[in-house]
C-alpha cells in the first residue's frame, strides 16, 4: 500500500496501470483519455471561500449514476432517534462492546453499525452521532456511502483494509482515518473486530489553529496520508449493494459492477488516515494543568469562534514534570459532552472499570473526575519527573451539543456499568480548619 501524505493538500494520482489517465490542463474534456467518464465530487458548496472549498475529480470507468432506484435497508440499531429514552444526566459508563462470534452470527461493518449517543439532525445539517462497530467478516460486494455527513473512525480491535473511490488504506488500532461525506467505501477485516465511529453532520475536520503555541506541534499536516489511485473494471453478475445512509437511515441499490473503477483522480477532497504515536504532545513543565484542547487531533468547528460541534482529543504518553501539582485530571464539570473511549492500556485518572473496548460519557455539566484510589494515591505520591500513560491510549469525543443516549446504549447492548458511580463513594473529607 502507497500514501501520499499531508492534510487538506491538492493531491492528484493515477493507477499505474493506465499513464496519462489524467487529462492535461483541463478537469472535464469533451473525451476524456482511455475512454473515462469525469464525474466530480463536491464537498463543499461551489461558492465557499478557497480555504474551506473541498472538490475532487475521478475519472472512471463508469459513472456512479449507473444502479437500479434506492430501496429502504433494515438499519439495525444504527438511529438518530435522540428521544426513545429519557435524558439521562449521571455519569455513564460501558464495559467493552460485545463481539459476536462468525459461527452464531455474521456481521460485517454495515450490519455492526450501533449508535450510542448524539444529538442534532442530519437534515439541518448540524450535529454529532456516536456510533460503537463490531464486526467479525469482511463486505462482500457491497460498499457505503454517508450522505448525512463525515466519519472518524478508531478501530480498537483488528486492523481495517477500507477500499475507497480514492485506493485503499490499512488502518490498525492506534490509527484513525476519515471517510468524508459521500465517499464510498468497503471495509475488510481479518477476525473479530471492534471500534468508534464520530460521524460529524454540517461540518469537516480540520487541524486545530495553534495560537501561541506556534507554527509546529500537536498533529502535523505531512502525517496525515492519503491513498493513491487503484481501481477493480470487474463485472458483478449477483449484483454489487450500494448502500446509502441518508437523512439517518439505511438505503441499498442493486448495480453490475464495482464502484471501484476510479483509474485516476486530483483534488482536495479525499479520505486519509494518521497514526496517533505522531502526535507531538504539548504539556506543562512548571506547575497545574494546561487544558486538555493541548491534546486536539481534529476538530470539527461550528460557526461561533472557538466552540466546537465535535473535538478528537487524545492521551498519549508523555512526561509529566509539573511541580507542586496535582497530576491526574482534576475534577471537573463542563459545558461540552465528553464521551470517552479507550484503545489500549489503563487511563491514568481510572485504572479499574474503564477498560479498551468500553466507553465513558459525562454530560454536560455533570461533575467528573479521578476515581478515590487515584485520588489517593496522587495526593502522596512523590512529585519526580514521570512517564504518564505508558503503552495505553485513550481518547475523547467531545462536543458542545448535549449528547442524548439511544436505548441500545441504556439497555440493548447489556454493556452499561451500573455500578460506576461507585467509584467515587470511598472520597472522604480531608478539611481540618486548624492545619493549613
Amino acid at each position: 500500500l502507497q500514501y501520499m501524505s499531508g492534510f487538506g493538500n491538492e493531491h492528484a494520482s493515477e493507477d499505474p496501470r493506465c499513464p496519462g489517465a489524467l487529462p492535461e490542463g483541463q478537469n472535464n474534456p469533451q473525451v476524456c483519455p482511455y475512454g473515462l467518464y469525469a464525474e466530480q465530487l463536491s464537498g463543499s458548496a461551489f461558492t465557499c471561500p478557497r480555504p474551506t472549498n473541498k472538490r475532487s475529480w475521478l475519472y472512471r470507468i463508469l459513472p456512479s449514476v449507473c444502479h437500479k432506484p434506492f430501496k429502504p435497508l433494515e438499519e439495525g440499531h444504527l438511529t438518530h432517534n435522540w428521544d426513545e429514552t429519557e435524558p439521562d444526566p449521571n455519569q455513564l459508563r460501558w464495559k467493552p462492546f460485545e463481539i459476536p462470534k462468525a459461527l452464531q452470527t455474521k456481521m460485517d461493518f454495515v450490519s455492526g453499525l450501533h449508535t450510542l449517543c448524539g444529538a442534532g439532525e442530519p437534515r439541518g445539517r448540524n450535529g454529532i452521532a456516536v456510533h460503537i462497530f463490531v464486526c467479525n467478516t469482511s463486505m462482500i460486494d457491497r460498499c457505503l456511502y454517508n450522505s448525512d455527513g463525515d466519519f472518524l473512525i478508531v478501530p480498537q480491535q483488528g486492523k481495517l483494509l477500507i477500499t475507497t473511490e480514492f485506493g485503499k488504506m490499512l488502518v490498525e488500532p492506534n490509527e484513525i482515518c476519515v471517510i468524508q461525506q459521500g465517499m464510498r467505501f468497503s471495509v475488510e477485516v481479518f477476525g473479530e473486530t471492534r471500534g468508534y465511529i464520530l460521524e460529524v453532520y454540517g461540518a469537516h475536520f480540520e487541524l486545530p489553529d495553534l495560537g501561541p503555541i506556534g507554527a509546529n506541534g500537536l498533529a502535523n499536516p505531512r502525517d496525515f496520508l492519503v491513498p493513491v489511485a487503484w481501481y477493480e473494471d470487474r463485472q458483478v453478475s449477483g449484483g454489487y449493494t450500494v448502500i446509502s445512509k441518508y437523512q439517518g437511515k439505511l438505503f441499498a441499490a442493486q448495480q453490475d459492477y464495482s464502484p471501484y473503477n476510479v483509474v485516476a483522480w486530483h483534488g482536495n477532497y479525499t479520505p486519509y488516515k494518521y497514526h496517533l504515536e505522531k502526535f507531538m504532545v504539548i504539556n506543562a513543565v512548571a506547575f497545574d494543568h494546561a487544558d486538555p484542547s493541548i491534546f486536539t487531533v481534529l476538530t470539527a468547528k461550528t460557526t461561533r469562534a472557538g466552540v466546537a460541534l465535535a473535538d478528537f482529543v487524545i492521551f498519549p504518553p508523555r512526561w509529566g514534570v509539573a511541580n507542586n501539582t496535582f497530576r491526574p485530571p482534576y475534577y471537573h464539570r463542563n459545558c461540552m459532552s465528553e464521551f470517552m473511549g479507550l484503545i489500549k492500556g489503563h487511563y491514568e485518572a481510572k485504572e479499574e472499570g474503564f477498560q479498551p473496548g468500553g466507553g465513558s460519557l459525562h454530560s454536560m455539566m455533570t461533575p467528573h473526575g479521578p476515581d478515590a484510589d487515584c485520588f489517593e494515591k496522587a495526593c502522596k505520591a512523590k512529585l519526580e519527573p514521570e512517564r504518564v500513560a505508558d503503552g495505553t491510549m485513550a481518547f475523547m469525543f467531545e462536543s458542545s451539543l448535549s449528547l442524548a443516549v439511544t436505548k441500545w446504549g441504556l439497555q440493548t447492548s447489556n454493556c452499561l456499568d451500573k455500578n460506576y458511580y461507585k467509584c467515587w463513594e470511598p472520597l472522604k473529607s480531608h478539611f481540618s480548619p486548624k492545619c493549613k
